[in-house]
């Protein structure tokens, strides 16, 4: 009786243990910039990226956790949301595996940290010497 009951207690700790998918999130970027955090899905969703173009030359760009219904549409984001007034598309592209909507660096940022390095070395090499 004891080994059963300590079976069930084995198999619900497994169930337990068990997390969603991870995904980075980014509200919304313009261009090349899209400031992300990581977040879990919840049941029934996948990570997607999203892409889209406002006033035709503007990239729009989002990221997140959807419903596997919404994948791979292309929706029209209407401003106000009652108008018929589109502010821009979106084609939002999904994947299933933790992280897999690829969080984007910002750009010059390893230049920048490279920079504030060498000159915060050659400072202290003048106060060193």
């Amino acid at each position: 009786m004891n080994r059963i009951i300590l079976q069930l207690l084995a198999v619900g700790f497994c169930f337990a243990v068990v997390q969603g998918l991870q995904c980075y999130k980014c509200s919304v970027g313009v261009g090349a910039l899209c400031f992300t955090s990581k977040t879990t899905c919840g049941s029934g969703e996948v990570c997607y990226s999203g892409v889209g173009e406002a006033a035709g030359f503007v990239t729009i760009k989002k990221k997140g956790c959807i419903k596997v219904a919404q994948c791979n549409k292309t929706e029209e984001v209407n401003f106000p949301s009652d108008s018929n007034t589109t502010l821009y598309t979106m084609t939002k592209t999904c994947c299933s595996t933790d992280l897999c909507n690829a969080a984007p660096g910002l750009p010059g940022t390893s230049r920048l940290s490279l920079t504030l390095a060498t000159i915060t070395a050659l400072f202290m090499a003048n106060i060193l010497v």
